[in-house]
């Protein structure tokens, strides 16, 4: 899904062990926590968006559990729709031009926020 994600659109998302592209764009770290086993100075970052990650809350029912993904998804984007402040960061992330890169630590390519938050974007872009 990362590989599929990646060709469709402006935003894409990737994980942040994998490495560094020219394509990436702007690259933007989505998650609350900073990655096992990343050096800041290597990760090549343009931004550190952990305010847009799900709720402390939302994150742990989820477990990433991918029976729960769906409704996961459905509660993510209510938060990114109703949340000043992610409401906020969503319309930072709009206001980039060019092809911007959504970075995640989850090892599950299919079932993590920013898939959802990938989605939400393309959808309000």
């Amino acid at each position: 899904m990362a590989n599929e994600s990646k060709q469709n659109g402006r935003f894409q998302v990737k994980r942040i062990y994998e490495q560094y592209d020219d394509s990436d764009g702007t690259r933007i770290l989505v998650d609350r926590l900073w990655p096992r086993r990343v050096a800041k100075s290597a990760a090549r970052l343009d931004g550190w968006l952990k305010e847009i990650a799900p709720s402390p809350e939302l994150r742990q029912w989820f477990g990433h559990r991918p029976e729960r993904f769906a409704e996961f998804a459905r509660k993510y984007e209510w938060e990114l729709s109703t949340d000043e402040t992610k409401r906020a960061l969503v319309g930072e992330l709009l206001s980039l031009s060019g092809t911007v890169t959504l970075l995640y630590a989850a090892k599950d390519e299919r079932h993590n926020h920013a898939v959802v938050l990938c989605e939400f974007l393309r959808r309000m872009g």
